[in-house]
């Protein structure tokens, strides 16, 4: 795809639904891509700002090749603005480290190194990257290596038709159902990003969700349910839910952990919903993933490890229900 289109005298980047309209040298809202005149340049094409071998648990993506290495990278720049970010002084940054590049196949070569099964593009947004990302996508394809996008959802609706049959799951942050927190605290619009997650699961890319659980900004029951009963209506109750606990960083230092109760309280909630998988994060537990057939444990996790995989060629070994994920 192109990544750009013409529009009058300005380009109009296609990479997230912000849609930027940039005059010639203007750099769009997450700082990295660039109208150099007749076309839009992403800057970090080929400057990863962090590079690691992650389980693939971490993302967390728990329905994804478990128990395997996943190669991260992440560059500079975000098209959110979240308070809580973690990653903040990758994402908030627009500071590009161009003492070495980095290209598609060398990035698989590390993969392969590392005995890696899929690629993880993570740490930043990944989609103001795409140009980078895909490329990386389709050499991994030559070595029968995955594909994974860790998000914030706000995609362009051109990027994620290209995205299909090129990356294989995402990790999607669904951080609020608030309209207006999603706008003022975040840079985001709730509705497209609503839109988008339908189209990734539309597009056939093996979705999970997390939110990460905020005290006073979405942590009522009212909030809560109102994601649970989203995933479980609109995208299938299959659809594993990460609930995360927030510890104080970056801009909201002043906030308090999440408690235990808070994620058990969610648990329920999403159960209520009738969500089969619901995993909390951030806490330490465990996190097994039960067959919603039988109730026989499948898989049984601890932190980022797995600690028992059960399945038999993606099915449970008791009553044979093929668990949903990719396997």
């Amino acid at each position: 795809m192109n990544y750009y289109k013409p529009k009058g005298d300005r380009q109009v980047c296609l990479l997230c639904r912000h849609y930027c309209q940039l005059n010639k040298n203007q750099i769009g809202i997450c700082g990295v891509n660039q109208n150099i005149g007749d076309k839009i340049e992403c800057l970090v094409y080929g400057y990863p700002s962090a590079l690691a071998v992650d389980p693939i648990e971490k993302k967390p993506l728990y329905h994804f090749l478990p128990n395997t290495n996943a190669f991260s990278l992440g560059t500079v720049g975000c098209n959110f603005r979240c308070p809580f970010c973690q990653n903040w002084n990758i994402s908030q940054t627009t500071n590009i480290d161009k003492s070495r590049y980095f290209s598609p196949k060398k990035i698989i070569q590390l993969a392969i190194e590392n005995d890696s099964k899929s690629i993880a593009y993570t740490y930043n947004e990944p989609t103001i990257f795409y140009p980078y990302a895909k490329d990386i996508s389709l050499e991994a394809k030559k070595h029968n290596i995955k594909n994974v996008f860790v998000t914030n959802g706000y995609e362009s609706k051109e990027v994620i038709d290209d995205m299909a049959g090129v990356i294989d799951g995402a990790n999607i942050d669904l951080k609020s159902f608030d309209k207006a927190y999603y706008k003022k605290e975040l840079g985001g619009d709730l509705e497209k990003i609503l839109e988008n997650i339908k189209h990734f699961v539309q597009n056939g890319i093996w979705v999970e969700i997390t939110t990460l659980i905020i005290p006073t900004k979405n942590d009522s029951d009212k909030e809560l349910s109102n994601i649970a009963n989203f995933i479980a209506k609109e995208l299938g109750v299959y659809i594993p839910w990460h609930i995360s606990a927030f510890y104080p960083t970056y801009k909201e230092k002043e906030l308090p952990r999440t408690s235990i109760e808070t994620l058990k309280r969610a648990y329920e909630i999403g159960k209520e919903a009738g969500l089969y998988y619901i995993y909390m994060g951030n806490v330490g537990v465990e996190n097994s993933t039960k067959c919603p057939k039988c109730n026989t444990t499948l898989i049984k996790r601890a932190y980022f490890g797995v600690l028992e995989n059960n399945l038999i060629h993606g099915k449970c070994p008791k009553c044979s229900y093929k668990l949903e994920g990719v396997f």
